[in-house]
């Protein structure tokens, strides 16, 4: 090598030569070190080290990106990373419950990649740190409630914190938002704040700023599983989309130093500009997300399931003195639903979802909080299921905000469906005795009887009614055909039939009175010669004659606090210690009703149902009113059994199978079982055996690539570095020449050095002889290497092996590409900013 010093002093120009590169720079400075080993020049401007043989002659800038850029970068890339993240803010419920996962996890991403930067805190101790935030710090802000004090893990918190680091992604799209923070489902965000923020960060503080680029991959990722997991309309979503591409675009800019100071006024207007474009196209464009929620579990179809109503006479029958239900704290007087029934095929009443009624939604799967709109009275009641109470249809009063149930091991949230519209529930397990739930509710305000009166009919789609008999329009155009508004003919209707009818459930020793509610048992009961029943025949009628005068109506099936005569009464709910109330529920107080949807009043509930101390005798005249109206004659009589014993077969679309469905094989059952659990708790250990087999596999695929990749000379130079690789994470320090660095591994080792100085001299033969190498001589090249690697790692302690294998240090010798030639030299240029060199 040979340095021309006068050009220095006498032109400003330095200059150095050697056999494999060259510098020219302008500007006077100072020279130190030899011409043919090791030598730094350095000025205002630039500053440069070449190092030649022992040192792989590498040139690199002095400088270094300062602590505060590099904190600055990860400020600004944990701001993008929540930004990302709020597509997530509607799910969980609100910013407080998103922030509780979403803030720390971004933050401890950011600072695990900062200690990076130390060399004492690389690789293996990111992966420990990344592993303790993701398997101990996680589960303990996710599921407090299962953690001692709110801050030791148990047992519980680390196996359910494992378990819901990959099933909190399966459960929010599978279960309609809000979901709040019940069994963990912050894992999600936290998983997604704590990696996705780390490699972004690791990318962005490195001294490479065009590695920057690789760091939007992250971000761009979050961006885009936030929104597949998010809902149809996120949270501000056009605000916080326009202020990530600001925010991406001049952290770029910054990194990449395109940032001129002087442009600053130029630049802001460009800003503004693209901000106003962006938001007004967001405006302009139809919102339309595509989200996994839509796709991935489809709500369960309410038609899977027999008609509520048709058991109704079963409870009546058999369990008319037991209690039911049980219910704490339930405000006075308040009904309680079990289901709501909008669509009538001739035969039955039975459910229908959104693609039939523009008021009925589908059933989904809901978190611990549930989106409601009516206005009234808050209320939180307990309810507790008896063993004779055994249906699909969850008891709920009012709407409910949120149910939560004693036991989530048996009957979670995750079995739970609710209707949002109808406001009713089903639970497809079944309800059992013992079974405990809370609801949070609201409970609607009660219209007058003049703003009932004065109410016009809502205008909402639903299902025809098919095979209405005759007799049901006839009488319902005789009784309110004439009215004002579409409230005075329900209360019309209602008074009629009530007023009108007698009462009877048609058991022993009562007045003969058949069950159902088909088309001709609702004939018979209007245009036959008694107009007897019980409230399953009454309020099928009237919700018939509701629909022939354009009324929306519904059928309401569900639990009333009555006296003898059938009405609602507060004196049902007793006085417990304190301010708390109780009521039970019995047999005989299963009852059906309708629902009319009224403008500004929403559904209205009335009773026709005649008292129930309304029974009638031979001596009485029972035949409906007006008989001689209905000329028609009823039609055959349709088979409408009663349902007494069988109850609604629970076939969820969970599975798509009957849920009936038992494992036929307890031994295979019992394997599942196991394994699970075996799975569960060594969750630690599993983790730590997936880290080392990918850190393993990793290392063999680079080993493979070198070894097949690229010319016979790259093989060959790959192959020493293959060596050199192994020496340095087993801790040996080899610098200088491939013999220097040979000698240095057989001395630090305690072993013999023909072998190392002879593949060395052998790869310095295929990289500066310009003799061409056959594909042979590589091939055998590196059966020697392989034979060398194995005696260097024999020749280790047991741990230090152990440690060789799973250690990345030194990785890059492998997959540069640059490092197959060691004595080419790289002089890195760095120039101050605002230079030119």
């Amino acid at each position: 090598m040979t340095f021309d010093q006068s050009s220095i002093t006498n032109t400003n120009t330095a200059a150095y030569a050697g056999s494999s590169g060259t510098y020219t720079g302008t500007s006077s400075g100072t020279y130190t070190g030899t011409s043919t080993t090791t030598g730094s020049w350095a000025d205002s401007t630039h500053s440069v080290i070449w190092m030649t043989r022992g040192n792989v002659l590498r040139g690199m800038g002095l400088s270094r990106q300062p602590w505060g850029k590099r904190i600055a970068s990860l400020v600004l890339i944990a701001a993008m990373m929540l930004l990302a993240q709020a597509n997530l803010i509607d799910v969980y419920g609100g910013v407080a419950t998103w922030a509780i996962a979403a803030v720390p996890a971004t933050l401890l991403g950011a600072i695990i990649a900062l200690a990076g930067m130390l060399p004492a805190l690389r690789l293996w101790w990111q992966i420990v740190f990344l592993a303790f935030a993701q398997f101990i710090i996680g589960p303990v802000v996710t599921l407090s409630s299962t953690t001692s004090h709110y801050v030791i893990p148990t047992l519980k918190t680390l196996s359910s914190g494992w378990e819901m680091t990959f099933g909190s992604f399966k459960y929010i799209i599978s279960v309609d938002p809000p979901l709040g923070t019940q069994d963990g489902v912050l894992m999600a965000v936290w998983t997604i704040g704590l990696w996705l923020t780390f490699f972004t960060g690791v990318f962005a503080i490195n001294a490479n700023a065009w590695l920057s680029l690789v760091g939007v991959l992250p971000l761009a990722a979050a961006v885009a599983v936030c929104a597949l997991l998010g809902t149809d309309s996120g949270w501000q979503r056009a605000i916080c989309g326009i202020a990530f591409a600001l925010l991406l675009i001049i952290w770029l800019s910054w990194r990449l130093e395109l940032l001129e100071g002087g442009r600053w006024i130029s630049a802001l207007i460009i800003v503004v500009l693209a901000a106003g474009l962006a938001f007004g196209g967001t405006l302009l464009v139809p919102q339309d997300r595509f989200v996994l929620r839509d796709r991935y579990d489809p709500p369960l179809s309410p038609y899977d399931y027999t008609s509520p109503l048709s058991g109704m006479r079963s409870y009546i029958k058999d369990h008319k003195k037991d209690v039911l239900l049980t219910v704490h704290n339930l405000p006075a007087g308040t009904p309680v639903k079990l289901a709501v029934m909008d669509r009538f095929d001739g035969t039955v009443w039975n459910l229908s979802d959104s693609s039939e009624a523009t008021d009925s939604s589908n059933y989904h799967r809901v978190g611990t909080t549930i989106k409601a709109d009516e206005q009234g009275k808050s209320f939180t009641a307990t309810f507790t299921v008896d063993q004779e109470l055994t249906d699909t249809w969850l008891p709920l009063a009012g709407a409910a905000t949120g149910v939560s149930f004693a036991n989530d091991a048996d009957n979670g949230n995750d079995t739970f469906y609710y209707n949002t519209d109808t406001d009713s529930a089903i639970i497809p397990a079944g309800t059992r005795k013992g079974l405990t739930y809370t609801e949070s509710g609201i409970i609607a305000r009660k219209p007058t009887d003049k703003q009932i009166s004065s109410a016009a009919a809502a205008r909402i789609t639903q299902p025809e009614a098919r095979d209405v008999p005759d007799s049901a329009s006839k009488l319902a155009t005789s009784i309110a055909g004439g009215q004002s508004s579409g409230g005075a003919a329900a209360t019309a209707l209602a008074d009629t039939l009530k007023d009108s009818g007698w009462f009877s459930h048609g058991l022993e020793g009562d007045h003969p009175s058949d069950a159902g509610h088909g088309n001709y048992r609702i004939n018979k009961l209007l245009a036959g010669t008694a107009m007897v029943g019980d409230s399953e025949q009454y309020a099928s009628a009237m919700a018939l004659m509701a629909r022939d005068l354009g009324l929306p109506s519904r059928v309401v099936l569900g639990f009333l606090p009555k006296n003898e005569d059938g009405e609602i009464t507060d004196a049902r709910t007793e006085k417990t210690s304190g301010n708390g109330t109780k009521i039970e529920f019995t047999g005989n107080d299963v009852t059906a009703w309708v629902e009319i949807k009224l403008q500004g009043l929403g559904w209205v509930a009335f009773y026709p149902t005649p008292k129930e101390t309304k029974m009638p005798d031979e001596n009485q005249n029972l035949t409906p009113p007006n008989p001689q109206t209905l000329v028609r004659q009823p039609p055959v009589p349709l088979t409408d059994p009663l349902r007494d014993q069988t109850q609604a077969k629970g076939q969820s679309s969970l599975a798509g199978a009957d849920a009936d469905d038992s494992p036929t094989n307890l031994f295979w059952a019992r394997f599942w079982r196991v394994t699970r659990k075996v799975a569960l708790y060594g969750s630690p250990l599993w983790t730590l055996l997936i880290a080392c087999g990918l850190i393993l596999m990793f290392k063999a695929i680079l080993l493979a690539r070198a070894r097949r990749h690229g010319s016979p000379k790259t093989r060959v130079a790959a192959g020493w570095n293959a060596i050199r690789m192994l020496a340095e994470q087993s801790g040996i320090t080899a610098k200088g020449t491939r013999r220097d660095q040979a000698g240095a591994i057989a001395r630090q080792l305690g072993t013999d050095d023909q072998a190392l100085i002879q593949l060395g001299r052998e790869a310095d033969y295929a990289t500066f002889s310009g003799q061409d190498i056959e594909s042979g001589q590589a091939t055998t090249y590196w059966t020697g290497v392989d034979q060398l690697r194995k005696a260097m790692l024999a020749s280790l302690p047991r741990f230090r092996r152990i440690r060789t294998r799973l250690s990345l240090k030194s990785v890059a010798i492998l997959s540069n590409g640059h490092a197959a030639k060691p004595h080419t030299t790289h002089v890195k240029r760095t120039r101050k900013k605002g230079k030119a060199s």
